[in-house]
């Protein structure tokens, strides 16, 4: 992260106050609302900010106010900001402050706390948009600010005719049944949990007993693809929490869900915190379970255990943890790997040509 002067945060403080618009403006209970400004960023936006993380906005225009829906790296989606606005020509944003604990007593209890805002500013030029994650530092300093970059999602396509679609040669991903060809680590710095064994790939992410925590990687396809069906069986343990990334953007969850009812975050075969299965087809923990999974141009079916949970569903953007922000582009197959044990075998892709 790099460091911005004290200086910038009050100019951004002055922005917001002393509104200057960029066209005309239209009074709205005495306050004047920049109309070219909101135009111009009404919609959907992915991007990227720093080394590894991916976020989304869809600005919508409600009546007499602005709002958006905002995927922040990780986690799940923000559906409504706790404040947007237009400031000159620049989209200001933001979540819930970061809230800090600065003095504690003998015992250890918290005596003075503070929350410092955590914002986001954006900056479009034609269907591109750049711009920054700002957040105040503890001591007062100045910021931290991280350059985000992206561009305006294309429009949705509509759902494609599955039974039209045509097919190329399966792929294995499994190419050794006792090493990690065509695989990698998605962080080269973190500590690996992945083994293979008899052809079925184990990550077993053991935290050391001294309580020093390690933080373990995902693991990657070196290959990447567009649209295709994938099947694979996967293992779940009790507790497990994992998940199958298309593309290296949409997140399939994988997790021990058996005794748990349907959601978005955590049911085995959900878009995480997109999609929700419309019925429940998942094992109990220590089973194999099958998916299979079709995505065709940005639409997704899942198939869990020869049930169909979500059937030819459009995905409208990223999900946390993402890896990639360009929903045109190709990217790879990748298997969550920095939360629990969990094991998957017989990993196959079939391509779709079109």
């Amino acid at each position: 992260m790099k460091s911005v002067s004290i200086s910038i945060l009050l100019t951004t403080i002055l922005l917001g106050c002393c509104w200057v618009s960029c066209s005309e403006t239209r009074q709205d209970s005495g306050v004047a609302v920049a109309e070219g400004g909101v135009s111009a960023y009404l919609g959907q936006w992915t991007f990227g900010f720093g080394q590894r993380s991916v976020g989304w906005i869809n600005v919508r225009a409600e009546e007499g106010y602005l709002d958006a829906d905002l995927m922040w790296g990780g986690g799940g989606i923000y559906y409504g900001v706790p404040y947007l606005y237009i400031a000159g020509e620049k989209l200001c944003l933001g979540r819930d402050p970061r809230n800090v604990v600065l003095k504690r007593d003998a015992d250890g209890n918290p005596t003075l706390s503070k929350s410092y805002p955590v914002w986001i500013e954006l900056t479009r030029s034609g269907e591109a948009i750049s711009g920054y994650q700002l957040s105040p530092r503890n001591d007062g300093s100045g910021l931290d600010s991280v350059y985000l970059e992206g561009m305006r999602s294309p429009a949705m396509p509509p759902a494609p005719d599955l039974s039209e679609v045509r097919f190329g040669e399966p792929i294995a991903l499994i190419r050794n049944s006792n090493d990690l060809t065509g695989w990698r680590l998605v962080e080269d710095d973190l500590k690996s949990g992945w083994t293979m064994s008899d052809g079925i790939l184990t990550n077993n992410p053991v935290q050391p007993e001294d309580g020093n925590h390690v933080r373990y990687g995902n693991l990657r396809t070196e290959e990447l693809f567009e649209d295709f069906n994938l099947k694979l069986e996967v293992n779940t343990p009790p507790g497990s929490n994992s998940g199958v990334y298309l593309r290296g953007m949409y997140e399939i969850q994988v997790a021990d869900s058996y005794d748990r009812p349907l959601d978005w975050g955590g049911s085995m075969g959900a878009i995480f915190t997109r999609v929700t299965p419309t019925v429940k087809a998942e094992k109990p923990s220590g089973e194999w379970q099958e998916l299979d999974i079709t995505l065709c141009r940005r639409h997704v079916t899942v198939r869990l255990n020869g049930v169909t949970i979500i059937d030819n569903q459009p995905v409208e953007g990223p999900t946390g943890g993402a890896i990639q922000w360009d929903v045109t582009a190709p990217g790879p197959i990748y298997l969550q790997g920095d939360h629990t044990a969990i094991s998957y075998r017989n990993i196959v892709l079939t391509p779709i040509i079109n």
